[in-house]
């Protein structure tokens, strides 16, 4: 098997083991075109959940401020979905960079 395609799918695969530390590593080390543009790729899928995340958390403080002062009394439910709809998305990342990842080893 190709070490370049092996490295390249390791990127996708990294959303496991090394969050998107490794595709940055890859992207700098790699002097092939193709390892570069699937670093990238993956890169920019392993920050999606990442921003999901720091949206929920900006999202949950100001529902709490919101909430301490009594302006609004559904924000426990907004929380709910803003928890499922940040899992969903994370999901979605994990299951595409599984897939890509498989397409480049094939």
């Amino acid at each position: 098997m190709n070490s370049n395609k092996v490295l390249a799918s390791l990127c996708y695969f990294s959303v496991f083991f090394a969050g998107f530390i490794f595709p940055i590593i890859v992207y700098f080390v790699s002097d092939r075109v193709e390892v570069k543009t699937h670093a990238k790729k993956a890169f920019l899928s392993h920050l999606i959940p990442f921003a999901t995340i720091v949206l929920f958390v900006i999202m949950g403080i100001s529902i709490g401020i919101f909430h301490q002062s009594g302006a609004v009394d559904s924000m426990p439910g907004l929380v709910l979905i803003g928890i499922i709809i940040a899992g969903i998305v994370n999901m979605i990342v994990v299951v595409w960079n599984i897939i890509k990842g498989i397409q480049v080893l094939k």
